[in-house]
């Protein structure tokens, strides 16, 4: 897990990317019996135009826009096809300045704020236009569609889904359910150390993130805000030991919007952090989407 980024120009934020969305085949999941249909696609999101693969399974029961963490993340190929072979139609691509696509990548490598709230909102329309295209391809017959990401996407898919009438659910892994601010806090508080848990308290991490100083000044983003305005049912998965993001928190924030009404869950692993252990992460995505996406069959009149 790489450590909190420092940027040239005086900010700082989560840089952890979702480069682990590059696993080994999955053992316990057969692969579907016929091979994915691959489509290389452009288009546009505002004045930039966008690269990126669409893979159309047989039969798709869902389609997913894999949606960034940060760092400068090109199209995660290897992610898509683990998808498509449990049937969903994926859309991954690069992000804005990697990769094919066009437009301006903000992050620490370049020394500017990739969690300030016009970056956030940049990428949640880029998320949007990607949606829009994963839609007009599988469009007949109509296919429920949604978003998927790790870790800063947890402040993106909100956005994007508040903003989309396209996006019907959501999977965040690892994604806070905290201020960009508070996020922040806390991952400069643990500093990424291996033994934080065993010399800190729940209630003291609490105290820090409501508290404590921020080391820079800039507007922060609540994914809970978003997330009041949306009907569409969630799924996020959290590490119990994530030294990134603060999950007690993040889960009981979830928690008050499931009072609510929301059709929000969640699913810990007790011994993982940031970076959830790939093959049983991808299990409980596809068998939530089979059980709550995915439209029951009519019977015959």
């Amino acid at each position: 897990m790489s450590s909190p980024g420092v940027f040239r120009s005086g900010y700082a934020a989560l840089s952890i990317s979702m480069s682990f969305f590059s696993p080994p085949v999955l053992a316990q999941l057969p692969p579907a019996t016929q091979a994915a249909v691959t489509i290389d696609v452009d288009f546009r999101s505002g004045s930039a135009t966008l690269a990126g693969t669409i893979l159309v399974p047989p039969n798709p029961i869902a389609g997913v826009v894999i949606v960034h963490g940060s760092g400068q993340t090109a199209r995660d190929l290897a992610f898509a096809q683990e998808l498509a072979q449990r049937g969903v139609a994926t859309l991954t691509y690069d992000k804005r300045g990697v990769g094919k696509s066009g437009g301006v990548y903000v992050g620490p490598e370049v020394g500017t704020n990739n969690v300030d709230t016009a970056n956030l909102e940049l990428l949640a329309n880029d998320a949007v236009a990607a949606t829009s295209e994963l839609s007009r391809r599988i469009s007949s017959p109509p296919t429920p569609i949604g978003l998927i990401g790790m870790s800063q996407a947890g402040w993106v898919i909100p956005l994007a889904a508040v903003r989309s009438p396209d996006v019907k659910f959501m999977v965040i892994w690892s994604g806070p359910l905290v201020t960009t601010l508070e996020q922040l806090r806390f991952q400069f508080f643990t500093e990424d150390k291996k033994d934080f848990w065993t010399k800190n308290t729940e209630a003291g991490v609490r105290e820090h993130i409501r508290s404590g100083p921020d080391r820079y000044q800039f507007l922060p983003t609540d994914p809970a805000a978003s997330l009041s305005h949306v009907s569409i049912p969630g799924l996020w998965l959290y590490g119990l030991q994530d030294l990134s993001v603060p999950v007690s928190l993040s889960i009981e924030r979830l928690d008050s919007l499931k009072s609510s009404g929301k059709r929000f869950s969640h699913i810990e692993f007790a011994d993982a952090g940031h970076e959830l252990p790939f093959s049983s992460a991808l299990s409980a995505s596809i068998n939530w989407i089979q059980r709550t996406i995915v439209p029951v069959p009519q019977a015959k009149k």
